[in-house]
């Protein structure tokens, strides 16, 4: 039983954990900031509005010491949501461990590290694909030999649903990316063929379960049969247990709404009991979002609520008493057939592309397509949200207003850069350039990773010196937008737009959609581009993580009508004027709409700041926002 979290710093992360693990939860899940996550320090210019907002900021060994104080590492089972720096943060973890006295043989718990997504949904990426999955093969190796508790990869099919994946993207999707990884690791040379089925059980799953309850049931037990056929023919696992499907399961994030958020809660119930249900398809772990997710931060009494839905259920209630209840069900069966049948063949056909590492442009470009359908299906009716599309109505909730969210304290931004300043003060710096010599060395040739990764975190390292050091080795990578793939999808919603945008005196608006700050997660502003292109304008869209300056530099060249900024990471505040900082620079004059994760109580200052329209989730007609869109090039061309 876990909650998602970690935020502003890791003394006030460790005061979090000790709360819930006090309150019944019984594993961390460390939720990292998204400089640690992209590999900066929070002293890097690129890290600027972004240290501890969505996370806890983890630069070097001291951090892991104060996040983990008085939470023994042998005795937890830690789920680390970390990906392109796994290896860096395992390697804290592992430093941090041995000075408790506990060797890596006995710690438990699991690293995200499941590249793939990255590219295709969340975008905190830095290598490029075959760099990548050599980092993971290392992981792997490593921990078969020296962490066999540890699992070194949870394979992701989470965050496909979030971008948009259909179940059957999502069970064969995932499963490729599993035999990318795994095909690696069997033909490194790094791990002996009797050693095999240990690796193979070591692979775990992260599933997201969506409010469409009987086919999230069907999913899962699709997913087993197939991982099972997967383990015994391709990789002769001849073990059945090591062949288990494990996995833990977040509920879906991508259904909570702004709008009524109250609604959340049934919806979060719903979905944990989809994948409760089904005794052969039970997650091993469960992790629930909180009711105001979809408004910013939750509190820690917003925790306890999820933590306490999982304890009714499994203390309260009779549900986990029976075997599996749903056995015999001539509708499961057929609809677990039909999703384990067509996910086969959707994954021989990613296989027949060189697989999930050599086709995530492709499968990139299918994951938007599947997400303008689904906005679509929302936008016409067709799709009913309930509070947002239909049955709007709605009395005052009492849990609302001020102080409904958790607010990070600016000043945390500061404070965690004078604490990086002083531990490269205070350190070795001798050792610690011994260490990245030795790092560099090693990526360079084929020796694993993992051990010069651990020695630096000894040494007094931090994360951005890691990733700084590799990138220097394997470059960096910036993945597909998927946005031309899916245009031409929404024509019907999107006639009355396109033809005032054909009215407009000069020819089509231009649109700039960016992305400021390391926020990667860009399924609203890939979607925001899709409608405008569907609706006539001239889109440019370069994906993920722009600085200001770049932003300015693209406006100066492109002279688009209008710019629309995304921010979901809560970084709006600090972000937005250093655009319009950039842009002054520059002396580009253009107006910017802003859509994200915005509090209402930032609005009106937002406004102020000369921002033209704010857009949060609530607002998924994508018809009104073009139209706005389309009226200001056309009064900004008057």
């Amino acid at each position: 039983m876990r909650t998602y979290s970690g935020h502003s710093t890791a003394r006030a992360s460790n005061e979090l954990y000790r709360g819930n693990l006090a309150k019944g939860q019984t594993g961390l899940s460390i939720a990292f900031d998204l400089p640690t996550q992209t590999g900066y320090d929070p002293d890097d210019p690129l890290a600027r509005g972004e240290v501890g907002k969505v996370g806890v900021p983890v630069a070097h060994l001291g951090h892991m010491r104060t996040l983990l104080d008085q939470i023994p590492p042998a005795q937890t089972n830690t789920s680390m949501t970390i990906n392109a720096p796994a290896a860096w943060m395992l390697a804290l973890y592992v430093a941090n461990a041995e000075e408790h006295g506990a060797p890596s043989a006995s710690l438990r718990g699991t690293t995200q590290n499941d590249i793939v997504k990255e590219y295709l949904s969340r975008g905190t990426y830095i290598f490029p694909p075959e760099a990548s999955r050599r980092l993971i093969v290392d992981m792997v190796a490593w921990c078969a030999k020296h962490a066999p508790k540890w699992n070194p990869m949870n394979v992701c099919s989470y965050h496909l649903q979030e971008a948009g994946a259909t179940p059957v993207q999502e069970l064969a999707y995932a499963l490729a990316t599993a035999i990318g990884v795994l095909d690696a690791v069997r033909d490194s040379g790094q791990v002996e063929p009797e050693e095999f089925t240990q690796v193979f059980a070591s692979i775990s799953f992260f599933v997201n379960a969506g409010i469409r309850f009987i086919e999230e049931i069907c999913k899962l037990r699709a997913f087993t049969e197939l991982w099972d056929r997967i383990g015994l023919e391709r990789y002769g696992v001849t073990d059945a247990k090591a062949r288990r499907f494990r996995y833990g399961v977040q509920v879906n994030s991508l259904g909570l709404t702004e709008a009524q958020p109250e609604n959340n809660v049934q919806r979060i119930v719903l979905e944990m009991l989809a994948v409760t249900m089904s005794k052969r398809a039970r997650a091993r772990s469960v992790q629930l979002p909180a009711w105001n997710e979809a408004l910013g931060l939750p509190r820690p009494w917003d925790q306890q609520w999820s933590l306490r839905m999982q304890q009714v259920l499994a203390f309260e209630t009779d549900l986990l008493e029976y075997g599996d209840i749903f056995d015999g069900s001539t509708v499961i069966e057929a609809k677990t057939i039909e999703l384990r049948d067509a996910a086969w063949s959707e994954l021989q056909d990613v296989l027949a592309l060189g697989g999930a590492f050599e086709a995530v442009d492709e499968l990139k470009g299918r994951l938007v397509r599947s997400m303008a359908e689904r906005t679509r299906r929302i936008e016409s009716g067709a799709q009913i949200v309930v509070g947002v599309n239909r049955y709007t109505e709605t009395a005052q909730s009492p849990l609302g207003g001020d102080g409904n969210i958790l607010i990070v304290d600016p000043a945390v931004e500061q404070e965690t850069i004078d604490d990086v300043v002083a531990w490269r003060a205070a350190r070795d710096n001798d050792a610690v350039a011994a260490a990245l010599l030795a790092l560099r060395t090693a990526a360079l040739g084929d020796e694993n990773i993992m051990g010069p990764s651990i020695e630096l975190a000894k040494a007094g390292g931090t994360t951005g010196e890691w990733a700084t050091e590799l990138r220097s080795v394997f470059g960096e990578y910036r993945a597909p937008t998927g946005v031309g793939a899916a245009v031409g999808g929404r024509s019907n919603e999107l006639a009355a737009v396109a033809e005032y945008v054909r009215s407009i005196p000069g020819g089509p608006p231009k649109f700039l959609v960016a992305k400021p700050g390391l926020d990667g997660h860009s399924n609203g502003a890939e979607q925001i581009a899709v409608a405008a292109r569907d609706a006539g304008m001239e889109v440019i869209y370069s994906g993920i993580r722009l600085t200001p300056e770049q932003i300015a530099a693209s406006a100066r060249d492109e002279d688009p009508d209008v710019i629309g900024l995304s921010i979901l990471s809560g970084s709006h505040l600090a972000l937005v004027p250093d655009v319009q900082k950039a842009l002054a620079d520059l002396g580009v004059d253009i107006p910017i709409v802003l859509g994200g994760i915005i509090p209402e109580q930032d609005r009106a200052g937002l406004m102020a700041m000369g921002i033209a329209r704010v857009y949060t989730p609530k607002d998924y007609e994508l018809g009104r926002i073009m139209r706005d869109i389309a009226e200001l090039a056309a009064a900004g061309r008057g």
